[in-house]
């Protein structure tokens, strides 16, 4: 048994240890769920980071983005800490754990229901949650078996079934409460793995320097502040990526549990700083594949054409650039961050099927073991289906991740933060704003446009419609007349 072999099983008995530890802190929904609403600023910083970075950063968009747009890619490693992670920090965290303790909600498909009086919106946005949570989590899987493809020779289709065993038996088990447990440990292989990453591909490039120099000779454009497709396709990403988490909701699931005001601060600087860390090394690192990679020494890489294949660079670069004694460390990096953003990812869909679905239907008659119970059926479901949707393999990891978020956020964007902050944002607004948007990412889609540029402008949609209806049809007026109680839920949490 080699040395890789041995550290993967006893990472698998710590998952399995911390699930059984979970599966015992677990008596309601709410510890299932959110883990009792009682997580640290810590627990909750690395959960978050976890939760955003994963195989889809360092497998499709470092190898991706890297080999087209070189070092501008920095650009949306910067965007990712300062907005879609100090920002939503800053704006959303304190409001959010308000909203949650005055009100009974627990989802976002709950909120906009109560926010503006709704039912056909709360439905509307749990079946949007499921449907585009499981192409994402199909990505997730994707970046995983390549890696694990690269560095234990087996098949994609063994890494999957391994990827997803491992996620069903410490999620269905503990839920948030497990899932906040490891994240800390996972973190801390993160910022290690990152170092040794960055360590290696600056000593093989002969430094910052060198690299810059190599790679401007190349393309000149790789190593300047926009990269060769352009600006817009630049703009895209950073949009995308950064805005997003405004209105995603296995990432503000983390603030309805975080513990008080004190854990938002710490959590803040803690998260942006390991955003900064592990996104810009990402993007750096994923740079360096037009160095380290070729079709003569990489082929696996490439296709017969000479043509990259993009989801399988950055697996090639971690293989080569990282001596295989400390490769195992990189494969835990990528594994730690993946398992995270999976677990997120598991939870808040499994919950829109349970607490959005069942309990609406139910009227209030389901109790809690009936919930939790459900929960882990449905988590395990979830999983099911996105591995054998990996299984196809039938998109890129960028093209099925910027399809998913571009999504998710205009169905969301629009409604949960106007009426966030403002009382005069209306049900009409809310529902225009969530399908106009969600349509007009996926008819982009559909008609030729890259899912980064179609998810853009379906979010920018969904910002705009919302304030533009609800003024031109009463604004507050109409929350007044449709349920009073809703609008001074919104004023207090404003």
């Amino acid at each position: 048994m080699t040395v890789k072999t041995i550290v993967l099983v006893l990472y698998a008995i710590m998952i399995g240890a911390v699930g059984i530890v979970g599966m015992r802190r677990t008596k309601s929904f709410s510890d299932f769920f959110l883990g009792g609403q009682g997580i640290g600023p810590w627990m909750t910083a690395f959960t978050y980071a976890a939760s955003y970075f994963s195989a889809v950063l360092f497998i499709g968009f470092a190898g991706k983005i890297g080999w087209a747009f070189g070092y501008s890619g920095l650009w949306i490693a910067a965007g990712n800490a300062l907005i879609g992670v100090l920002g939503v920090w800053w704006f959303l965290g304190r409001r959010i754990k308000k909203l949650s303790m005055e009100s009974e909600v627990h989802t976002m498909p709950e909120y906009l229901a109560e926010r503006y009086g709704s039912r056909f919106l709360k439905l509307f946005a749990a079946v949007c949650v499921f449907v585009f949570f499981v192409p994402y989590s199909c990505a997730v899987f994707m970046g995983l078996s390549y890696l694990f493809e690269s560095h234990f020779d087996i098949s994609f289709k063994t890494a999957l079934i391994l990827m997803g065993g491992f996620t069903a038996f410490y999620m269905v088990l503990g839920g948030y409460k497990s899932m906040a447990m490891i994240d800390v440990i996972f973190g801390m292989i993160m910022v290690v793995g990152v170092c040794i990453l960055l360590g290696f591909t600056l000593n093989k490039g002969g430094g910052f320097d060198g690299i810059t120099q190599q790679l401007a000779k190349v393309d000149p454009l790789l190593s300047g502040a926009v990269g060769p497709p352009g600006l817009w396709p630049l703009f895209s990403l950073v949009f995308l990526t950064s805005v997003a988490p405004f209105g995603m909701p296995q990432l503000l699931q983390k603030f309805y549990a975080i513990k008080d005001d004190r854990a938002i601060k710490i959590g803040m600087i803690v998260s942006t700083c390991l955003a900064v860390f592990i996104g810009g090394t990402a993007y750096f690192c994923g740079a360096t594949t037009r160095l380290f990679l070729s079709p003569a020494s990489t082929p696996k890489a490439f296709n017969e054409a000479g043509e990259p294949i993009f989801d399988r660079l950055m697996p090639e670069l971690l293989a080569g650039v990282v001596p295989e004694s400390l490769g195992i460390l990189i494969l835990l990096l990528v594994l730690s961050a993946s398992m995270s953003t999976l677990a997120a990812l598991v939870l808040i869909s499994s919950a829109t099927v349970v607490k959005d679905f069942y309990s609406d239907f139910a009227k209030g008659r389901a109790s809690d073991r009936t919930l939790t119970l459900l929960m882990r059926l449905a988590s395990a479901a979830f999983i099911l289906i996105s591995v054998i949707l990996a299984a196809s393999r039938f998109q890129t990891i960028v093209a099925i991740l910027s399809i998913s978020w571009g999504a998710i956020g205009a169905v969301f964007l629009g409604p949960f933060l106007w009426g966030l902050y403002t009382n005069w944002a209306n049900r009409y607004g809310a529902i225009a704003s969530s399908v106009l948007g969600l349509a007009v990412c996926l008819l982009l889609y559909f008609y030729g446009w890259s899912p980064p540029e179609a998810g853009t402008l379906g979010m920018l949609v969904s910002l705009v419609i919302n304030p533009a209806i609800s003024l031109a049809t009463g604004g507050a007026a109409v929350c007044q007349e449709s349920d009073r109680g809703i609008e001074e839920m919104a004023s207090s949490s404003s």
